[in-house]
C-alpha cells in the first residue's frame, strides 16, 4: 500500500515551485533556430531561444513553406542528425528538481525526400519513446515528468536505421524541488501520454497561459457525445486549478466544459489497447466538475466500471469544484489482448446523464540506467 500511495502521489505531479503566471523555470528551445536568435511566440507569449548552446552536432533545416504557414513558429526550423548514431542535447538544470520535458517534432518534408523516418528519443541512456509519423504535415510531441538527479539532463536522438533523426523543439518546465514531502517521488519518471479536454468548445489545443505549467490539453470527442458549457455570463470557475493540496488540477479553461452522452441513459465509454501492459504500469486520471447549476429536483450521479466490473462510485460532481479519480493498471485484471473499456454510467437515482471534463493518461517509466557521463559526446 505504501508503494501505491507514493505512486499516486507522484502522478499528482508534486508541488510546482511557481504559481504565478510567468516564465520563471521555463526553458524553451527552438531546435535549428540560427545561433544567437530568439523570439516570443505570438499565441502563447513564450520566449524561445536557439539550441546552438546546447549541442554541437547536427544541421539546421527548414520545413516546407506550406508547413510554415500552418504551424507555430517553433516548427519552422528543426535540427537534423544525418551523422552519428546518437546525438545529445545537454541542458543544465537544478539537481533534485522534477521537470516537465516536452519534445516536439514536425517532419514537414524538410529534406525533400517525402520519406517519414522512425527513430528513438532517449533521456540519457534510457529509452523515452520511439518516434513514428503518419503524415509529413502533422506534428508529434512527447511529454515526460522526470526528476533531475544531476545538474544536467541529456535529450538524445538515436538513429535505429530507419531514417534520419530530427527534432523541432525542447521545452522544460520546473514542477517541484526537493523537500521533505517530495523526496520519495524524485526517483519516478512518467510519460504523459495524453491530456484530453473532453468538453472543448473550440477544438483547439490549450496550454500556457490557460495552464500556467504549460501542459498540453487536446480536444477530444466521440460521436454520440455532446458538450456542456457553463451558463453564459457566469464568472469563471473558482474551483481548484494548478497545484493545490499536493495535487495538480487541470486548468479552469478545461474544467468549465464537459462531455455528456446525448441520451440520458447512455454511458460514456473509453477504449484503450495498452501494449505490453504486463510489464508496464499505466495510470488514468479522471477529472469531474459540474458545469450546470442543477434544479432542486435534478441529480447527477454515476459509477465507473472497467471491462464491465464496478470500480468506483457513486460520484456526484460538485459545481465549481473538481473531483479527481485515479485508475492504475496494476489494480486491474489482465484482459485478452490487453484491451480495457472504461465506462461512466448513470446510477439508478440519477436524473441526468454522466459527465466528464478531462482525462490524463500516464505511463510509468523505468529509467534505472544512469545518465551518460559528462565527457560523452556523439557516437
Amino acid at each position: 500500500m505504501k508503494s501505491l500511495f507514493l505512486l499516486l502521489g507522484a502522478l499528482s505531479f508534486l508541488a510546482p515551485v511557481l504559481c504565478q503566471q510567468d516564465q520563471s523555470g521555463f526553458i524553451s528551445i527552438d531546435c535549428g533556430l540560427p545561433e544567437n536568435s530568439s523570439y516570443t511566440e505570438k499565441n502563447t507569449g513564450i520566449n524561445y531561444i536557439s539550441d546552438a548552446i546546447f549541442i554541437d552536432s547536427g544541421v539546421s533545416k527548414t520545413v516546407s513553406p506550406q508547413n510554415i504557414a500552418t504551424h507555430e513558429q517553433y516548427f519552422t526550423y528543426l535540427r537534423s542528425f544525418p551523422n552519428g548514431t546518437r546525438n545529445c542535447y545537454r541542458i543544465n538544470v537544478t539537481i533534485s528538481t522534477a521537470y516537465l520535458i516536452r519534445a516536439s517534432f514536425l517532419y514537414g518534408n524538410y529534406d525533400g525526400l517525402n520519406k517519414l523516418p522512425e527513430f528513438e528519443v532517449h533521456v540519457g541512456t534510457n529509452l523515452w519513446d520511439t518516434l513514428k509519423f503518419s503524415d509529413a504535415s502533422v506534428s508529434v510531441y512527447k511529454e515526460l515528468f522526470h526528476p533531475a538527479t544531476r545538474d544536467y539532463i541529456e535529450i538524445c536522438l538515436v538513429n535505429i536505421g530507419t531514417g534520419t533523426p530530427f527534432i523541432s523543439a525542447i521545452e522544460m518546465r520546473i514542477f517541484t524541488k526537493n523537500n521533505a514531502e517530495t523526496k520519495s517521488y524524485l526517483t519516478l519518471s512518467a510519460a504523459r501520454c495524453r491530456g484530453l479536454d473532453l468538453g472543448s468548445m473550440n477544438n483547439s489545443t490549450s496550454r500556457y497561459r490557460d495552464d500556467i505549467y504549460d501542459c498540453l490539453w487536446e480536444p477530444y470527442s466521440v460521436n454520440g457525445w455532446r458538450r456542456l458549457n457553463r451558463t453564459h455570463g457566469e464568472p469563471n470557475p473558482t474551483q481548484k486549478t494548478g497545484y493545490l493540496d499536493g495535487i495538480y488540477y487541470a486548468p479552469a479553461s478545461v474544467m468549465r466544459t464537459a462531455a455528456t452522452p446525448r441520451i440520458a441513459t447512455d454511458s460514456l465509454d473509453f477504449y484503450f489497447h495498452l501494449d505490453n501492459s504486463v510489464a508496464q504500469i499505466y495510470a488514468f486520471k479522471f477529472y469531474f466538475a459540474e458545469v450546470q447549476k442543477l434544479a432542486a429536483n435534478e441529480t447527477r450521479s454515476f459509477n465507473i466500471t472497467v471491462n464491465d466490473n464496478y470500480w468506483k462510485g457513486p460520484i456526484l460532481p460538485s459545481y465549481n469544484q473538481t473531483t479527481i479519480c485515479y485508475i492504475l493498471t496494476l489494480d486491474l485484471p489482465l484482459r485478452v489482448n490487453d484491451d480495457y473499456r472504461f465506462s461512466i454510467l448513470p446510477t439508478e437515482f440519477s436524473t441526468l446523464p454522466p459527465i466528464i471534463n478531462a482525462l490524463e493518461i500516464f505511463l510509468v517509466k523505468d529509467f534505472s540506467q544512469p545518465q551518460t557521463d559528462k565527457d560523452q559526446g556523439t557516437l
